[in-house]
């Protein structure tokens, strides 16, 4: 009868009110703030947008067919939202666990599959949210529109749960914000800034391509960058498989330390 009643109360296999509870706090907690989580990276964006149209100018040539701006602002899009969707995870868990109250995460009958969906759907919202404040950015003040929509979502989906997985890792790894302030400087801002976000990589030396290809991050934006100019800098199932299988394998390595509490369990 026990068994019959924890299986009604879970739905089945999933505990369906423990998983939506936990996802509407984790977007709850940054709506809470959204002149932070939603504003501030529209405001980054509009600068970053902004001071390299003013410094260009009309000197600079096409990239890619397209002018400098229009080439440039899906890789803004797609810095922007990963650095969000990394921010949203890695904070949430480091300040639980500075605070001492990850316990209260930890206790309820949730399966380590359950807190990683959970914590990874409020980073994927905030990502979608930003993508959504700067495409209107892009379409009002550019004038650009989407290419291929569903490839531009793809990716931006994809994006946000690679590195909402990702943040998930650097905080359960990070013990103090001093270390995760390490981890976003050192890792997160080179990986995000060195991927083709402002330059085609055809202007890399070879060595550098080569690296450069090696990096999930790159696939994210460049894919993104073909969603909505309808060009890139290489196949977009490529990318898909790239990043599907980066997101998969970082997925797997939350999953494997949640249900030992590596980290996170005294």
């Amino acid at each position: 009868m026990a068994s019959t009643e924890m299986g009604v109360r879970r739905f089945g296999r999933v505990n369906w009110l423990g998983l939506y509870t936990l996802s509407i706090r984790e977007i709850q907690r940054f709506l809470a703030v959204w002149t932070q989580t939603i504003a501030a990276p529209l405001v980054t964006a509009a600068l970053f947008l902004g001071v390299f149209s003013l410094a260009i100018g009309g000197t600079r040539g096409a990239v890619m067919g397209v002018p400098y701006i229009h080439f440039l602002a899906p890789g803004i899009l797609m810095m922007t939202v990963i650095q969000n969707a990394f921010a949203n995870t890695s904070s949430s868990i480091l300040i639980s666990k500075v605070q001492g109250n990850i316990v209260d995460t930890l206790m309820p009958p949730l399966s380590a599959a359950e807190l990683l969906v959970g914590y990874v759907a409020g980073g994927v919202v905030r990502g979608l949210l930003v993508a959504l404040a700067v495409g209107l950015l892009m379409l009002l003040v550019l004038g650009m529109g989407v290419a291929h929509p569903l490839w531009a979502l793809v990716f931006v989906l994809l994006g946000s749960s690679f590195l909402s997985a990702l943040g998930i890792v650097a905080a359960i790894y990070a013990n103090k914000f001093d270390q995760m302030a390490a981890i976003t400087n050192f890792i997160i801002t080179p990986l995000s800034f060195l991927s083709g976000t402002f330059y085609s990589i055809e202007r890399l030396p070879l060595p550098m391509q080569i690296v450069t290809h090696v990096n999930p991050v790159f696939y994210l934006i460049d894919g993104v960058r073909y969603g909505i100019i309808g060009t890139s800098d290489s196949s977009p199932w490529l990318g898909l498989a790239v990043c599907s299988a980066a997101t998969g394998g970082v997925m797997y390595l939350c999953w494997r330390w949640f249900r030992n509490g590596y980290r996170i369990k005294a």
